[in-house]
Order: C-alpha cells, then structure tokens, then sequence
C-alpha cells in the first residue's frame, strides 16, 4: 500500500514532466496529463500487469490512452516505470522530429505504446478489439496462457466521437468484462465547457448499452483503486466515470480550456511548482520518487516469469501455436493449400464473382490457419467472409471465428486494429466497398501503424446493379490507393483472388484490402502457374512482342479487355493485355520490369469501372482511360455498362480510332 503523501509525489512527478515536456517544445496539451495523473498512477502502481523489459510479453494487461493528446501523460508513465524506448533525452525532445515522443503516440515507436491514438474515439474502439482477442484467445488456449485485462483512458471528445457508441455498444453486447474503461470526466473541451456543445448523460449511455458504471473522484486514490477492484468483479465491461480537474495543480489555469491544448508558460509552472511544493528542476525527478516509480515496474516481474514457467509446461505442439501466432507467422503448409487450389482452379475453370472465389480460397485458408478471425458488419451472405470452420462468437461462447460486427463499420474496423494490435490472431471482415468511406479512418490508421488486417470490400463497382450510385463506388479504389502502405487488390478472377489472399496474408506490416464482385467473371487465368503473379501487382495476361495497343485492367473489366483483345487481334492490331490486381505491389517493381509491363505500345488504354485518378501511372496523360466520370446508376448491371460505355466494343473503337 502506497501513503497518500507518497501517491501525490508519484502522480506530480507525472504532472512536472509533462508540463515541463511541453513548455520546452512549446507546443502540446498538458491538461490531461496534470488531470488524470492519480488514475494513472493507480492503475501503474496497484493493478496494470506489465513487465517493461518483456514489454511485448503476450499475457500482459493492456492500456490504451484514447485521448492520445494527452500523450505525455504515457511517456512520463514508460519513462518513470523504466521502460528502455523512453529515457529522459526523450522527454526533453518531446514532439521534435525524429523523436519517439511524437505529438500523439505512435505505435511501433516505443514500447509500451500499444496503439496509434490521434483521432478521438479510435482508442476506445481499439481497446474492445484487444478485448475481444484476448477473450477469444482465452477460450482457445485457457486461462493459464491468456487472461488480461485491457484498460483505456478516454477524454470527452472520444465520447463524443460516433465510434465510441458503435464500440461500446459492440463491447456490451459481447459481455467484455475484462475491459475497462476511465472516462477523464473534466467537463473541458477546446472551445470550453462540454455544456457548450453536449447534455449526454453518460452514465445511462453505458449502462444503455449493457455495461456497469461506476463515479469516483478522479483525485482520490482509494476511491479509484475501489472502482477497479468492483470492475474486476463485474460480469460486463466497466465505465469508471473519474470526476477530474484538468490541469490539476496550476493555480490561475486548472478546470479552464486554456490548459487543455497549449504551454502553461513560465510564470504558471512557478506557481505550480510552488503550489505542489515540487522543488525539483524541470526534468528532475528526485530519486526516492523516481525509486518508488521503478519499484512499481518491476512489480509484475513475478507473475511474468509463472507465466513463462506455465507456457514452458504447456503441451508442446499447444505452446508452438502460441509462440507461432504471437511471431506472426503463418503455417508453413498454407503454400501448398493454395498451389494445390490453384492447380484445381485451372483444371475446373469456374466462373464465380470475386466474392464467391473469396470464399472458396478462405474455405482453404480458415481449414490451415487457425488464427484467422472472420466477421462482417450485417452482410455476411453478401460479402460471403463465413466459412466451414468459423462458427460465430456470441455473448457466452467464444469458441467459434466469426464475429457479427453489426451495422457498425466504424466499430469493426477499429477493433479489427485492436485484434491484430493484440497479437495472436488475423482479423478479416467484411463489408461493401462503397462503406470503406465509413472505415477509412480506421483503415488509415492501419497502414500508418504498419498492421496485418484485411478487409473484404464486396459490390466494388457498378456492377452491383439496381442498388444504384448510393452503393455503386466510383472514387473508392482511387481514395484508397491514395493511403500509404496501403494493399488494393481488385483481382480478376478465382486464381487471383486465391493469389491476393495469398499476398494479403504474408504482408505482416500493412493492411490490404481486396475489391471483389457482385457479378459472374469468365476464368482468365486458365494455365496453372507457380508463380504467384499477382505479387508482381500487373503483369502480362496476354502477351504481344509488338503489340500496337496495350490494354491495362484490373478485376471485372480485365474480362473486357480480354474480349477487346480477341476482336483487335482478329482484325490483325496486335495486342496485349496487361492485369493489374494491385498498383501498390507494381510500383515496388524494379524499375526495368515496371518499365517493360508499360511497354512502348502506340496506343495505351486502362479500363476499369471507377475514376482515371491513377491510371495515368500506366497509360500517361495522353492515353485512353474507359471507365468512370460520373456517379454510377440504377438498373440490371449489363445494361449499365453499355449505358456508361465499358465495354469490349467500346475498347476495340477507341484503339481504332487512336490507331487512325
């Protein structure tokens, strides 16, 4: 048990650092960090299990702060519990280039941050992901390998945000008791009060939404301490509602919106200094203080290494999967499952949508890797992401693979990151590609965090039909290939999409999506070939040494350009054509190859039922884009086409017209 002269010590040194941290940068929030000091340091010194020279031990609890402004309230935390990444050089670098203090935490900077938090409301709905995989994970390996609790600190504004409801209404749902949420409750946005903008009772939201509540005071340690205790014996997730002051200690700015986002300034650290009797110089933690925090680091060295001594005792090809799944790496037997389904794809020649070919080949890859987690937001029959193996999940049996996100896509992308940040499982989901625009945020986050999710985006063109332009996307592909370290695959037919599953899979450090059909495609890969293609991101379908017109296309319009082809060719205009599932993958191509797929054709053409943005990388400036200018329309899907012009006809007059 920590005094309560020594709890306030530990807590100000959190408050000094950060303030010190900011006014040196000139620039950050230090409201947050002064206001919830005591919650953290409850959580730090009584109940987070966590080991800061094992950070990446699997069974450890996990803490997200959402409200990722605060950041420095999370680096003082891993300076002062010992953590290597965080030295005090760091601190004093705060929010400066090329440090690992950057303005909101960043995931894979140091360890101890567990997630990328800029954008309010992300990390509460990272947090019921990580949740959900360690609950999952439980159920899988038992209690003696996996059980955790997952903790998050979240500010108004994450509560504000949509997501936040989409998260917690999931959370309820599932009976997620071993999340537990902080919500900072210091009645402080930017603008000012929250009663400037917001009347939400809080406490009947959660409760709405099947989770326990509890209102504590956000400077009383022992009351704090008391609420986590009743949360860990709740059989729902907890809400602890801490009523705090932010910018506690400064004398003229704490409980003001003017200590949320900017330096306290010179004469205000005095005072607080002075108010909290705090004599150290900026950056100094006096050393019984600095003792008392390293002390509290090392205070679950115990039960990591019981857990490490548990892990070595587990049946030894149980304790493989483990240490297999939580490295990330996949079954060596996946290869030959797809070669051997690829083998079979050439023999048969089927013709399904995209959707339905992705199905087969997770049928495939759900029967050799155990730890892919399916799921779709209320469109499991469209997106067709449930196989065999993947029994759903509901509230009181996590055996199963597939989670019902809801119509909740916000939601689900989120705690898809939440999965994968986890560690131990492969989520993938499901959901239109027009509703990427409702996961984007989400999905960008991934790609900037360097994370394997997957996201299935069925009905990726006008394609799907009399659903008409709400749900036909024409800037989706474009939008989403303009995301760094992003994956797009727009495969052509069942060989490609086994190929970018494939791909998808293997890319352990960023995200993929793969754009799939609504509509019947003809097999355009009809040879068996080893080689997966597809990683190549384009390469040559139909081969011309001279050809005078090169058609580039990818997914359902690589069938026209195999049509225009065969009409060209008949009329003695030699020609190639050119797929290309994935422009990401081609522009990381050496240059010769990139240069010898463009080719040096007269007549270059893209087709593709979406905007140009980005076909220019293949055709130029002056080539000819068929495809998309316009919002798509209602009606059967063929007589769309031939309404907005993407057709193999309309490709054989273009080339001709171009060729004089």
């Amino acid at each position: 048990m920590i005094s309560r002269e020594k709890h306030d010590r530990m807590a100000n040194a959190i408050r000094f650092l950060s303030m010190d941290a900011v006014e040196k940068a000139n620039s950050g929030h230090p409201g947050l960090p002064m206001g919830a000091a005591d919650i953290a340091t409850v959580l730090f010194t009584r109940f987070l299990s966590f080991d800061p020279k094992t950070p990446h031990w699997p069974n450890r609890d996990r803490f997200v702060l959402s409200a990722g402004h605060g950041s420095m309230l999370l680096y003082s935390l891993l300076y002062l519990t010992g953590y290597e990444d965080i030295t005090i050089d760091e601190i004093k670098n705060f929010r400066q280039l090329g440090a690992k203090t950057a303005g909101h935490p960043e995931y894979g900077h140091a360890a101890g941050i567990e997630t990328t938090t800029g954008p309010l409301g992300q990390g509460i709905a990272n947090a019921v992901g990580m949740a959900i995989a360690e609950r999952k994970l439980r159920d899988e390996f038992g209690s003696d390998l996996m059980e955790h609790y997952t903790y998050a600190l979240v500010g108004d504004g994450c509560l504000m945000e949509g997501i936040s409801q989409e998260a917690i209404s999931l959370a309820g749902h599932l009976k997620l008791n071993k999340l537990i949420v902080f919500w900072d409750d210091n009645n402080i946005s930017i603008d000012g009060p929250i009663s400037m903008a917001d009347s939400t009772d809080q406490h009947a939201r959660f409760r709405a939404s099947q989770w326990h509540t509890i209102a504590v005071d956000g400077h009383d340690p022992d009351a704090i301490a008391a609420a986590i205790e009743e949360a860990h014996k709740s059989d729902k997730p907890t809400m602890i509602a801490c009523k705090t002051t932010i910018g506690f200690g400064a004398p003229n700015k704490a409980g003001t919106h003017k200590v949320h986002g900017s330096p306290l300034g010179a004469e205000e650290i005095a005072a607080t200094r002075k108010a909290l009797n705090w004599e150290a110089e900026a950056f100094v933690v006096p050393s019984d203080v600095l003792d008392a925090w390293r002390l509290a680091g090392l205070r679950s060295a115990k039960a990591h290494k019981e857990w490490e001594a548990r892990l070595e005792k587990t049946d030894a090809e149980k304790k493989a999967q483990f240490v297999r799944r939580f490295a990330g790496e996949l079954e060596g037997s996946l290869d030959s499952a797809i070669a051997a389904y690829k083998k079979k794809l050439a023999e048969t020649k089927p013709n399904p949508a995209t959707r339905k070919a992705s199905e087969d080949a997770l049928e495939v890859i759900n029967g050799v890797l155990s730890e892919t987690l399916g799921g779709s937001a209320d469109l499991t029959g469209s997106n067709n992401t449930k196989t065999s193996q993947t029994k759903s999940i509901t509230p009181t049996d996590f055996s199963g693979r597939y989670i019902h996100y809801g119509i909740r896509e916000h939601g689900m992308a989120a705690a898809m990151n939440g999965i994968a940040l986890h560690g131990g499982l492969i989520p993938y989901s499901g959901g239109f590609l027009i509703f990427s625009d409702y996961c984007r945020p989400s999905i960008r986050l991934a790609a900037l965090m360097g994370i394997r999710v997957i996201h299935v985006l069925t009905h990726d063109s006008i394609g799907l039909g009399e659903d008409g332009p709400t749900h036909q996307p024409v800037e989706q592909m474009a939008a989403l290939r303009a995301i760094p370290n992003l994956l797009m695959f727009r495969p052509a037919d069942a060989t490609e999409t086994a190929e970018c599953w494939q791909l998808a899979l293997e890319s352990h450090n960023r995200p993929s999506g793969l754009a799939l059909t609504r509509q019947n495609l003809m097999p355009v890969r009809l040879e068996y070939e080893e080689e997966n293609l597809c990683a190549r991101g384009a390469y040559d379908l139909v081969s011309a040494s001279d050809a005078q017109v090169t058609i580039f296309a990818s997914g359902s319009e690589v069938e026209i350009a195999v049509k225009a082809e065969q009409a060209l060719t008949a009329k003695g205009i030699s020609t190639r054509v050119v797929s290309v599932p994935c422009f990401e993958l081609f522009a990381e191509q050496p240059e010769a190859y990139q240069k010898a797929v463009i080719g040096n054709s007269p007549v270059k053409i893209a087709v593709e039922a979406g905007i140009r943005q980005g076909w220019d990388y293949f055709i130029g400036s002056d080539g000819t884009f068929i495809g998309m200018s316009s919002f798509g329309a209602s009606g059967p899907y063929k007589e769309l086409y031939k309404h907005f012009g993407i057709t193999p006809e309309a490709v054989v007059a273009a080339a001709e017209a171009k060729l004089g």
